[in-house]
């Protein structure tokens, strides 16, 4: 029982590692429902874990991948073995040699017909078994130094080769009466499946030579609301897309529950000592002046230049779709000259369309080509000095990356004292600041600087912004 509290825990740690927030009291939860339940089940447990310790789909991925890691499907090359084939201990008997038994000419072809007839038929037991006999036949890769490890998911379908199947798998599709694009699309989305199966199984096998940890650490991803922005490949950014107005309604929720419990402003002594008379000179109920309400006016400047547009277009979405707790919104692009992109935003605008006119904008945010935070700075305060004001927050996105040109210190520095707060949102890690060409340092001596690297902070702290 030791054995499984300590995989247990390690299960939990990886987690937590990886972006999947862990509470002790779901923690708890977990031990409480596995114990009433079948440990001899994988399934079960699987379930019983997802229903425990996951809160968001967007960290259901990581949260698979780590259980196929700590509670694997299989141990070594399961009880199949390399297919456990008649024909293979025949050839082995005879005198070929392992490697000539594992992949052969004649063994990848048998093989390939194999993965062939279960993608076209579905057959998802059977993808399962060939994608272990995959990694096991094709995936090996012995003798290799310290450090590497013996097994490649990459090698193993580039052995393979399954996406010159497609024609086959197509056909198949067809006769089956598929229409000629569904039968595209399901051979697709079979072939990226049992990628998927391959790359499960390599991870698995290197864990048993290296420990589930050392995988964990190395090889799993972190969940999508903890992917860096600048990072993050075309898929992520459209998960990063679909995730967005979700963790927007789940910050609504949140702070609207959160001003009604501040709704009360101070005590009306007067009101509670006059209510006390009809106690006795009790003051049972307490009595408190109306709050004044107060809503931020926001004013957004973004850098849309390279690797940071992606930050900047995400933060913008995520303010706009939580516009209504805010008085105003306003927000402004630039690379080396201001642009104001507010009119975007419109009610009920699609995302994706946002995104595509966002993009064409950022071609009226550039007059010079480079990213020139001085003459941004200076062509707002001289254009747009009326958005900022007494009761206006100021928020800068950017990696304060200027191409060594003039900072303009003292204009920056005249917008964020004309603005009730100030703050800048920069997508690097801090280790990276004061690099090359950063102003990081130079920049946060006037406007606090704030790390916001993936959705998770993001989220954060316009939470505690509004």
């Amino acid at each position: 029982m030791s054995g499984l509290l300590d995989r247990h825990v390690a299960f939990l740690e990886a987690l937590r590692s990886a972006g999947v927030p862990v509470s002790l009291a779901e923690d708890l939860d977990a031990i409480a429902a596995l114990r009433a339940l079948p440990w001899d089940d994988r399934a079960t447990v699987h379930a019983a874990y997802a229903a425990t310790l996951v809160k968001k789909q967007a960290q259901r991925p990581t949260f698979d991948t780590l259980f196929d890691l700590y509670f694997p499907r299989l141990v070594g090359e399961g009880a199949a073995g390399l297919g456990g084939g008649e024909d293979d201990r025949d050839d082995d008997r005879a005198g070929e040699g392992e490697a000539s038994v594992r992949d052969g000419g004649a063994q990848l072809a048998g093989f390939r017909e194999e993965l062939s007839d279960a993608l076209a038929g579905g057959d998802d037991q059977e993808l399962a078994r060939l994608a272990v006999e995959a990694v096991g036949r094709f995936g090996a890769m012995p003798g290799r130094g310290p450090g590497l490890s013996s097994w490649s998911a990459y090698t193993a379908l580039q052995r393979i080769a399954p996406a010159e199947l497609v024609a086959r798998i197509v056909a198949a599709l067809l006769e089956q009466g598929r229409a000629p694009d569904e039968a595209r699309r399901v051979a697709d989305r079979r072939l990226a499946g049992f990628a998927r199966l391959v790359e499960a199984d390599a991870r698995r096998r290197i864990a048993e030579e290296k420990g589930a940890d050392h995988v964990a650490d190395v090889a799993v991803r972190p969940s999508i609301d903890r992917i860096d922005f600048t990072a993050a490949k075309r898929a992520d950014i459209d998960a990063m897309r679909r995730e967005i107005y979700p963790l927007a309604r789940r910050l609504a929720t949140r702070l609207t529950r959160e001003h009604h419990a501040r709704r009360r402003g101070p005590l009306d002594f007067r009101r509670t000592v006059r209510a006390s008379i009809s106690t006795g000179g009790v003051p049972i109920t307490t009595h408190h002046r109306p709050k004044r309400p107060h809503r931020t006016e926001l004013v957004v400047l973004c850098d849309v230049s390279g690797s940071v547009a992606s930050f900047a277009q995400f933060t913008l979405l995520l303010v706009f779709a939580l516009r209504e707790q805010f008085q105003s919104v306003r927000a402004f692009t630039f690379i080396d000259h201001v642009h104001e992109v507010t009119s975007y935003f419109r009610p009920g605008a699609d995302v994706a369309q946002v995104m595509t006119d966002l993009a064409a904008s950022t071609a009226h945010a550039a007059l010079w080509g480079r990213t020139n935070y001085g003459r941004a700075f200076t062509t707002f305060a001289e254009n747009h000095r009326d958005a900022l004001g007494p009761r206006s927050s100021l928020l800068v996105l950017g990696d304060a990356r200027s191409n060594y040109s003039d900072l303009a210190l003292p204009v920056l520095r005249e917008l964020a004292g004309a603005a009730r707060h100030a703050w800048w949102l920069n997508p690097e890690h801090p280790r990276h600041w004061d690099t090359g060409d950063s102003a990081a340092s130079s920049y946060g001596a006037i406007v606090p600087m704030v790390e916001c690297r993936n959705l998770a902070q993001l989220g954060e702290f316009v939470h505690d912004l509004a």
